[in-house]
């Protein structure tokens, strides 16, 4: 029998979760297993998951899982050195040469567990069967817009925290902006990612320029990303994405005043942002790379956190019908993120 077991996530700031209470009970009522780990934090109390049907554990116990037990979480495992023998399921960043993927990746070779990396959960035609980037582009917009309003007050970026829904997100955007409309550039602008900033900024009443594809096809150099107030980075950094925003940029004449790197990935040898190197933060959510004139990049790495509810339910929405099939894991999505895997892990050395 199937055992899905969720684990409660241990990163700070993170209320998400990758399964309703509704769809526990409909994995139940075809035969699975279901475990949920007591959190603290998850936005849906651990109440009704039990009144769905699962089993509850307490939180971190799924290092005591069966050995045959499917651990699901979102994001990444607390950074330590222990083997890791079950299949996860979760964002596991591990296969652009970030620093902490290697040593993810080491511990699922010394304990022969395997990854089943949710950002490689593919259809037959390699298109993303399930992702949280709608929330991560509107947030990520929202947040790159408090900053350029606190800019131009001459005032640091507040702090963010846990938003209940959109509207008061946006509402919270608007009263900040206080009637300004700078202009706005997103790449990327035809995917999820893409649409949730665009949106964002249309809905405060921006005008938005929508590249993707066509656009940067010609692979770059592209001065009119510099001519533009905000920039927004919305495609996955992968081998061959170009340089839209080259090392030299906060030297050179510009309008720019805000990069917005929702896709954010500053780790990766394919960032195509490189005026920084490091995530930000809930708690100082922009870096200054340069002060004259001011350039601030936005790079949070759990955006679509910041409305937890409305992020959970759509994306547990999209992934149900997967997590149902997980009954034949060697086959469709999961075989596919699979061959991902089995790809990186022959590359560990240590």
């Amino acid at each position: 029998m199937t055992h899905l077991w969720v684990r409660a996530e241990s990163r700070e700031n993170e209320e998400r979760v990758g399964v309703l209470p509704d769809g526990v009970e409909a994995l139940i009522a075809q035969g699975m297993t279901v475990t949920v780990e007591d959190s603290p934090t998850r936005v849906i109390p651990i109440a009704e998951f039990e009144a769905a049907g699962a089993t509850i554990a307490a939180e971190s116990d799924w290092v005591n899982a069966p050995e045959d037990a499917i651990i699901f979480g979102l994001k990444e495992l607390p950074d330590n050195s222990s083997a890791l023998r079950h299949r996860h399921i979760m964002f596991g960043h591990a296969y652009k040469g970030q620093p902490a993927g290697q040593r993810l990746l080491s511990r699922f070779k010394a304990g022969g567990g395997t990854l089943y990396d949710l950002e490689y959960l593919e259809d037959a035609e390699r298109r993303r069967v399930a992702a949280f980037g709608y929330w991560a582009g509107y947030a990520g917009a929202a947040v790159s817009l408090l900053a350029y309003a606190a800019q131009q007050a001459d005032a640091p970026c507040p702090s963010v925290n846990t938003w209940p829904s959109s509207q008061a997100m946006r509402d919270d955007v608007k009263a900040a902006l206080d009637g300004a409309t700078p202009n706005a550039l997103v790449i990327g602008a035809l995917g999820r990612v893409g649409t949730g900033a665009s949106d964002l900024c249309e809905e405060v009443g921006l005008s938005v320029t929508k590249w993707d594809m066509a656009e940067t096809a010609h692979g770059g150099p592209f001065p009119e990303v510099l001519d533009h107030t905000l920039f927004f980075n919305c495609i996955l950094a992968r081998p061959g994405t170009p340089v839209f925003i080259p090392t030299d940029a906060s030297e050179t004449s510009r309008r720019l005043r805000v990069i917005g790197d929702i896709a954010c990935d500053p780790d990766s040898d394919f960032s195509p942002i490189k005026v920084y190197n490091r995530v930000t933060t809930w708690e100082v959510p922009v870096l200054r790379v340069c002060d004259a004139p001011p350039l601030d990049v936005m790079a949070i790495d759990n955006l679509p956190s910041l409305m937890p509810r409305e992020s959970s339910e759509d994306f547990a929405g999209q992934l149900l019908p997967h997590l149902k099939t997980l009954t034949d894991i060697d086959s469709s999505v999961w075989a596919r993120a699979k061959t991902y895997f089995d790809e990186h892990i022959q590359k560990v050395t240590t």
